[in-house]
């Protein structure tokens, strides 16, 4: 029984949080509408490249974690685990920055 309190817990602060959220932005929106401004504000510009620099982005820190997982055996599992995940992370964003760039370049021509 006492097992069930943790993730009624979890949903409920969750549920709670999206509610709130999404109470106060349709709030906003209503406003701007009544004041006659433009709802515009709210319109997010998505990167069409915002995909592949995630994916990438993880696959990287996946290697990361396996990395890790090896190194794990001969250094504090801790810091093996951090700096590998931090590294791979970063070399993964190194990565898609070029990739995403090298595809945009495509893209215009």
């Amino acid at each position: 029984m006492e097992g069930i309190f943790v993730p009624l817990a979890f949903f409920l602060a969750l549920f709670a949080i999206l509610y709130v959220y999404w109470t106060t932005r349709t709030k906003e929106r209503l406003a701007l509408i009544d004041k006659g401004l433009d709802a515009s504000v709210f319109k997010t510009d998505c990167n069409k490249y915002s995909l592949v620099k995630w994916g990438i982005f993880l696959i990287f820190a996946a290697v990361g974690v396996f990395t890790a997982h090896l190194l794990a055996q001969v250094f504090n599992e801790v810091a093996a685990y951090f700096s590998m995940i931090l590294f791979f992370g970063g070399v993964g964003l190194i990565v898609a920055y070029f990739v995403t760039s090298s595809m945009a370049k495509k893209a215009l021509f």
